[in-house]
């Protein structure tokens, strides 16, 4: 043992050898399979390019109107069955995400005219799905609340995180051609149209607090798209950041704002799940 632990200058330099020539044959190896794969390397879409599909998205063409109408009465008629597959169904259907995704990417621009498209196609899709949910549950006649639009009707910080991580995914799925795909998932997770249905079931049905709560969860995901998503435009130098200042100050405003009933809300849910949480201990321990 003593031998073996004694310093050998020999040893040291047949170890390096050893090490040397391990290292060459792993070289070798990744050399002959890793072939050029330079061509995989992925790029940013052109700014050309993205800019004539945010125009496209931003539109309120009749395709538009359409998808959106069908959207609100799928979405509408899910909530009031409580279903919540077809919910998710009327979230991947609906075209809002693109004119939102277009007010980020003209508030990092700096593109007034674009701001201005995006934003009047965005007032005009949300008008259509209240009114549309509206009339739908008016024809219905329903007037029950369920846990689907319940869960509509409280938003907290949670849901402020889930739409800032959604505003980033969306407006970063733009700007890759190879996870376009990902728009969908991106709709069902920051759930645009719901909200919006349930502030029309709440008019119809002469229920004003579910209809502000529900309103309050739509602006809350607006404006975080809005916000988040031209932060990532901003990184990936889609845009000027003195342009993007006045744009980027008013959406930090508003959600300054909007935390504040975020955060009340978060603040009940804790104490309601940690006293629920203490009765069930309690009654699980006497009996």
């Amino acid at each position: 043992m003593s031998v073996l632990l004694t310093y050998n200058p020999r040893y040291v330099v047949r170890l390096k050898l050893l090490f040397r020539k391990i290292n060459n044959s792993f070289k070798k190896l990744w050399a002959q399979d890793n072939g050029d794969w330079h061509w995989l390397t992925e790029k940013p879409v052109p700014i050309a390019s993205l800019n004539r599909s945010v125009w496209r998205l931003s539109v309120s063409s009749f395709s538009f109107h359409l998808m959106l109408g069908l959207s609100a009465i799928i979405a509408t008629l899910g909530l009031l069955a409580n279903s919540a597959a077809v919910i998710i169904g009327a979230m991947i259907v609906a075209p809002l995400m693109g004119p939102i995704v277009g007010m980020a990417y003209s508030t990092a621009m700096g593109n007034r005219k674009l701001l201005r498209r995006s934003s009047f196609t965005v007032l005009k899709g949300i008008l259509l799905t209240i009114s549309v949910a509206w009339v739908v549950t008016s024809i219905i006649g329903l007037d029950t609340v369920d846990t689907e639009i319940m869960s509509r009707v409280k938003p907290t910080l949670i849901d402020f995180g889930i739409a800032m991580a959604a505003g980033a995914a969306g407006a970063f799925a733009n700007t890759r051609r190879s996870i376009s795909s990902a728009m969908p998932g991106v709709a069902i997770a920051v759930a645009l149209v719901p909200p919006l249905s349930v502030v029309g079931i709440g008019l119809a049905q002469g229920k004003g607090e579910i209809a502000f709560g529900a309103l309050l969860l739509f602006l809350t995901n607006l404006i975080c798209i809005i916000f988040f998503g031209s932060l990532v435009f901003l990184f990936q130098s889609y845009g000027n950041l003195n342009r993007a200042k006045k744009g980027l100050a008013v959406s930090t405003g508003v959600m300054f704002l909007l935390g504040i009933p975020l955060t009340l809300s978060m603040r009940e849910l804790i104490i309601t799940k940690n006293v629920r949480h203490e009765i069930e201990n309690f009654i699980l321990y006497e009996t």
